[in-house]
C-alpha cells in the first residue's frame, strides 16, 4: 500500500487537461516543479499533493468535483481501486444505518473523510456510492472490464427479468445484478472470485436494500448456490480460461447435458447457469463467437438443441464490451421441464451490423416475436431456424451462416446504375476539396478545455444521457414520437433514425448549431446539427455553442483532432471519450467563422469521400456476385 499517492506525466496531463508536452515544458522551464519520487527515467512518477499544490499555485488546476478530489485520492492510496471503493462503501453503508465507526479501519482513508462526508451530505450515501463507482468503472490499467449498461439492460431484457430472484455466478462488480435491479427484480444473487469486487456488488445491493448476497469464490470449482435454482440467471463469463477445473470437474451433476470438454470452459458455464435455472426461467450468457462453431464443442451444442435449452443464439455488433475488437454473442437459455417436448424452432440473430443502441430495441422484437410463437424471418438480420437443420456435422449456431442470401440478384442495370453513381461522386470530389494555405504564424495559440468554455458561459455542455430501467411496454419502438439521433447515425453522416422505446431517460430536442459527439466509437467524431426535429439519443454529448461566442462549425472542427482523439480518451486505445478533456484554440469569432466555413467544407468533402468508397465497394460486390452467377458478362469491348 501505497503511503503517498503518486501520479505519472499523463496523469499530470490528464489532470490539468493539457498534452503530455506541456508537462514536460513545465519540468524543464519551472525549477520549483515537483520532482519524481518513483518510477524510473523513462516514466516518473510524482507526489500527487505537491503536483496539486503546483498546479493551483500556476492557475493551471481546475476546478475538481468532490467527487473527483476523492477519487484522485482514494485510488492510488489503497491496495487496489476495487479495495479503495469497497472500504468507502463500508462507511457509506454505516451511515446509511446509523453506525458510522469513529475511525475508519483503513488509515489511509482518515485523510480522505471530509470529503466523503461533505459527498455524503449532497447526494447521500446510495447515490455518493454510484458516482465513485462510475470513475470506478472508466476504462484504466489493472481494473476489470465491467459491461456496459446498454449491453445489461439487453441481456436483462432477453431474460424477461420483472421480478422475482436473479443469480450472477460471476458478478465483477455488479454491472448485471444493477440492471437486474432497475428492471425490478426483487431479489439478487451472485458469486465473483475478486473478494473486492464481491464486496462491491454486494455493497451496491446493501446500500439500496435489495435482499440478496454476493459471495466470493469460484463459482465452478466451489459453487455458493449448490441446489438453489432462480428465476433468471445473467453471465458475463470470463473467456477463454485454461484452468478452470475440468480434472475435478469431470462427472459434476451441473452438467445435464454431458461432460464440459477440458477446451470448452465457456460451455461449463452454460450448465452452470441452466442448472440454477427454475424450470421455465432464462439465462442469458455473454460469449466468444467461436463457442458457436469449434468442433469440440459439438456434441454439447446438440444436446442443448435437442432438449430444447438453448433457445437463441445472438451475433451483437464489434465493440460492445471487452474486448472490444471481438463481435460477441448472447445466448438465451431456457430450462425446459422434464417432460416437455423440445421446440421445432431456434432463433438465430445477426446484429453485428451497426450500433447496439439502435440494434437492441429490434433484437427485443424478435425475441419476443418467437417467444410468442410468431414466424420470425428476417431476411440478414433474424431467423427462426428448423432445429433440424442445426443438427448437422458441425452443429455451427453462428448467425451469420445460417442467414438466407438477402433477395435480389445483380442485374447489368444494377451495375451500370451503381456505376454511373460513383462516375459523377468522384467527378465532385475536386470541387469539394478545401482550399488551405501554410499559415505564417505557425501552430502556437492559446487553447481552453471543453471544460473551461463551459464553466465560462461558451458553451452549454449536455449528456450523455443512459438509460433507464423503464421501457415501453410493446417490444415495438415507441410510435409517433420525434426521431433519436443514435451513435451510429453521427458515425454514418445519416438522418435520425432511432425511436425513444421509453427508456430514453431524459428527451433533449436537437437544435440547429447544436454539435454532437459520441461517448463511444473508434475515433473521435463531432457533427453539427442542421435541422431541427430530433432527440439526443443515448451516449452522446450535446455541445450547445453560444452563438456570441462559439461558431458551431468551428467548434466541430477543432473538437475531431487527432490532437484531441489522445486528450479526450479515458485510455490509450480505449474508445471512450471525456468530451471536457478536448482543447479548442481560441480565436476572435470572425475568425472562427472562417475556419468553420472551411471545416463545414471539408465535412462535405469527407461525406463524398465516404460515399465514393461505399459505392466502390458496392459496384466491385455487385459485379462479382452478377460474373460469378452469370446474370451479367464481360463487355466484349473491354478485351
Amino acid at each position: 500500500m501505497q503511503e503517498t499517492p503518486t501520479i505519472t506525466a499523463a496523469e499530470i496531463a490528464r489532470l490539468a487537461g493539457v498534452g503530455r508536452a506541456a508537462v514536460s515544458n513545465w519540468r524543464k522551464r519551472h525549477p520549483d516543479f515537483p520532482v519524481p519520487v518513483g518510477g524510473t527515467a523513462a516514466s516518473p512518477e510524482f507526489d500527487l499533493t505537491q503536483v496539486e499544490h503546483w498546479l493551483r499555485a500556476q492557475g493551471k488546476l481546475p476546478e475538481l468535483s468532490t467527487a473527483d478530489r476523492l477519487w484522485r485520492r482514494l485510488a492510488p492510496s489503497s491496495d487496489s481501486p476495487a479495495a479503495g471503493l469497497a472500504a468507502v462503501g463500508a462507511l457509506l453503508l454505516a451511515r446509511q444505518r446509523g453506525q458510522r465507526p469513529r475511525r475508519p479501519a483503513a488509515p489511509y482513508l482518515a485523510p480522505l473523510l471530509p470529503d466523503l462526508d461533505a459527498l455524503a451530505d449532497e447526494l447521500g450515501p446510495q447515490d455518493a456510492f454510484d458516482v465513485l463507482w462510475q470513475r470506478f468503472a472508466a476504462p484504466a490499467p489493472g481494473r476489470p472490464s465491467v459491461t456496459p449498461d446498454d449491453l445489461a439492460d439487453l441481456m436483462v431484457g432477453l431474460a424477461g427479468v420483472g421480478g422475482g430472484a436473479v443469480l450472477d455466478p460471476a458478478a465483477g462488480s455488479g454491472a448485471l445484478l444493477r440492471a437486474a435491479v432497475r428492471a425490478g427484480c426483487t431479489s439478487a444473487y451472485g458469486q465473483e472470485l475478486d473478494g473486492d469486487l464481491a464486496r462491491l456488488a454486494g455493497l451496491w445491493l446493501a446500500l439500496r436494500e435489495v435482499p440478496g448476497e454476493v459471495s466470493p469464490g469460484d463459482s465452478l470449482r466451489a459453487d455458493e448456490f449448490t441446489g438453489r435454482t432462480f428465476d433468471a440467471v445473467l453471465c458475463h463469463p470470463p473467456f477463454g480460461a485454461t484452468n478452470w477445473g475440468d480434472d475435478e470437474l469431470g462427472h459434476d451433476p451441473r452438467w445435464i447435458v454431458g461432460s464440459t470438454p477440458r477446451t470448452e470452459p465457456e460451455l461449463a458455464w452454460v450448465q452452470h447457469a441452466l442448472a440454477h435455472l427454475r424450470v421455465g426461467g432464462h439465462a442469458v450468457l455473454l460469449m466468444p463467437p467461436t463457442v458457436a462453431s469449434r468442433r469440440a464443442g459439438r456434441r454439447i451444442r446438440a444436446e442443448l438443441l435437442r432438449r430444447g435449452a438453448l433457445r437463441a443464439v445472438i451475433a451483437l455488433p464489434a465493440g460492445v464490451a471487452a474486448p472490444h475488437g471481438v463481435p460477441l454473442h448472447l445466448w438465451v437459455l431456457r430450462r425446459p421441464a422434464p417432460d416437455a417436448p423440445p421446440p421445432a424452432r431456434t432463433l438465430l440473430i445477426d446484429a453485428a451490423a451497426g450500433d447496439l443502441a439502435a440494434t437492441g430495441p429490434r433484437v427485443l422484437a424478435a425475441w419476443r416475436s418467437f417467444s410468442a410463437d410468431a414466424e420470425v424471418d428476417q431476411a440478414g438480420f433474424a431467423r427462426a431456424m428448423p432445429t433440424i437443420e442445426l443438427l448437422d456435422e458441425e452443429v455451427d449456431l453462428t448467425p451469420a451462416r445460417r442467414q438466407p442470401a438477402v433477395a435480389g440478384e445483380a442485374t447489368g442495370e444494377q451495375v451500370v446504375r451503381t456505376r454511373e453513381r460513383l462516375v459523377a461522386v468522384v467527378a465532385d470530389l475536386p470541387a469539394l476539396m478545401p482550399q488551405v494555405t501554410p499559415a505564417p504564424e505557425g501552430p502556437d495559440g492559446e487553447f481552453l478545455t471543453v471544460g473551461e468554455l463551459a464553466r465560462s458561459g461558451a458553451l452549454h455542455l449536455l449528456g450523455p444521457i443512459r438509460a433507464t430501467g423503464e421501457s415501453a411496454p410493446a417490444g415495438e419502438p415507441t410510435a409517433g414520437g420525434p426521431p433519436v439521433l443514435t451513435v451510429q447515425d453521427v458515425l454514418d453522416g445519416e438522418p435520425p433514425s432511432g425511436h425513444d422505446d421509453g427508456r430514453l431517460g431524459q428527451q433533449i430536442p436537437l437544435a440547429v448549431g447544436d454539435v454532437v459527439v459520441p461517448m463511444v466509437a473508434r475515433q473521435l467524431t463531432a457533427r453539427v446539427i442542421t435541422a431541427e426535429g430530433a432527440l439526443l439519443g443515448r451516449n452522446l454529448y450535446l455541445l450547445r455553442p453560444n452563438p456570441a461566442a462559439l461558431d458551431p462549425w468551428f467548434l466541430a472542427g477543432q473538437l475531431r483532432t487527432s490532437t484531441n482523439e489522445k486528450q479526450a480518451s479515458s485510455l490509450s486505445g480505449t474508445l471512450r471519450f471525456d468530451i471536457r478533456r478536448a482543447q479548442v484554440r481560441r480565436l476572435p469569432l470572425d475568425e472562427q467563422r472562417m475556419h468553420g466555413a472551411a471545416f463545414q467544407r471539408l465535412d462535405k468533402f469527407e461525406s463524398a469521400v465516404r460515399q465514393a468508397a461505399l459505392l466502390g465497394a458496392e459496384l466491385v460486390q455487385l459485379t462479382a456476385d452478377g460474373l460469378a452467377r452469370g446474370t451479367i458478362r464481360p463487355d466484349e469491348n473491354s478485351r
